[in-house]
């Protein structure tokens, strides 16, 4: 079978490797579609992402949607044929009480297309791989396995609104419209926001942010509408964070999404006191994946986030597309 592995910066190739058997309790899955995700990008780019070390070859990918193809013994449930997607998570022993619910915290957590652990956890961009069959999620009915790629960072999103709490009827403000961005308006609309206000600096992310259900689209954060009082910052950029606690009203939330730099940054904290802020952060999700399937099925807001499709041996091209084309959001991959 055809595989996508990371060799080092810029390095990506197609190889052969041997198709893996399901053993009992998995899932052997074709895989149709992948989504390049930006620790994909982080990888391709550094050989880091956040603090995990490329040290040698790996699949990369942890976005994919597909068919399965076969199952292991001891699998129930799950049959040949069932479009599917994947949780890429995988954890080893018990969770510590005082995480009670919060499995994406687990100290012992392995993820698809990472560099985290060593020996790297090989991803999804193959024609064929085998997981647990607790990490399969089959497909509602009316889904389509291309829209199922976005599952895995709509769930992303989704817990990002949760961790807003109850945003019902709120007005809200996203910051950094990339495809993580765009999802959260996606989730925020779905969890009864009354108004979502988009900011980007590029007008083609501000056009997308308006066809993905934002109600307006703005290039700075200054001068914040004080009924705005929940923000998700998505961008990763310090300066955004900082605008957002300088403008936002006081008793607001603030849901830090996009991964801000590993080295030190200057931003003004001096509002969280005066304003009691609610600064929160938010990583990867728990189950969101399921409800996030859910959500695509009923609602096509979300294929506006995807904007380029290529072929696996054209995956450089691919990367290259993400980070160059001012006009890419969501650049997925057709693998099977």
């Amino acid at each position: 079978m055809r595989a996508l592995e990371i060799h080092g910066v810029q390095d990506l190739r197609i190889v052969d490797r041997p198709a893996p058997d399901p053993g009992p309790g998995q899932v052997q899955i074709c895989v149709e579609w992948g989504g390049i995700c930006g620790s994909d990008i982080a990888y391709w780019r550094r050989g880091i992402s956040g603090t995990a070390v490329m040290a040698h070859p790996f699949v990369l990918g942890h976005e994919v949607s597909g068919h399965v193809r076969a199952v292991g013994e001891d699998v129930s449930g799950l049959a040949e044929g069932l479009p599917v997607t994947v949780h890429p998570a995988r954890t080893t022993g018990p969770l510590p009480t005082r995480l009670a619910g919060r499995d994406n915290l687990h100290p012992h957590l392995t993820y698809l297309g990472s560099a985290a652990q060593d020996p790297h956890t090989d991803g999804g961009f193959a024609e064929l791989i085998t997981v647990d069959a607790a990490q399969v999620v089959p497909l509602p009915p009316g889904l389509d396995t291309r829209r199922a790629v976005l599952a895995e960072p709509l769930g992303v999103a989704m817990h990002a609104v949760r961790r807003a709490g109850d945003v019902h009827g709120a007005h809200v403000l996203v910051a950094g419209c990339g495809p993580i961005g765009l999802l959260v308006i996606v989730a925020a609309r779905a969890a009864g926001a009354a108004r979502v206000t988009a900011v980007d600096l590029a007008v083609p992310a501000r056009e997308r942010a308006l066809a993905a259900g934002a109600d307006e689209a703005l290039d700075s954060a200054e001068d914040m509408d004080p009924s705005i009082t929940v923000a998700f910052e998505a961008s990763g950029a310090p300066a955004s964070l900082d605008t957002i606690l300088r403008s936002i009203s006081r008793a607001s939330v603030v849901v830090q999404v996009g991964n801000l730099p590993p080295t030190p940054i200057s931003v003004s904290l001096g509002q969280v006191v005066s304003k009691e802020i609610d600064y929160r952060g938010t990583y990867r999700f728990v189950a969101e994946i399921e409800d996030a399937v859910e959500l695509l099925a009923r609602d096509d807001l979300a294929e506006h986030v995807i904007s380029h499709e290529l072929a696996l041996e054209d995956a450089a091209a691919a990367f290259t597309t993400q980070v160059s084309d001012p006009t890419s959001s969501k650049v997925v991959l057709r693998i099977g």
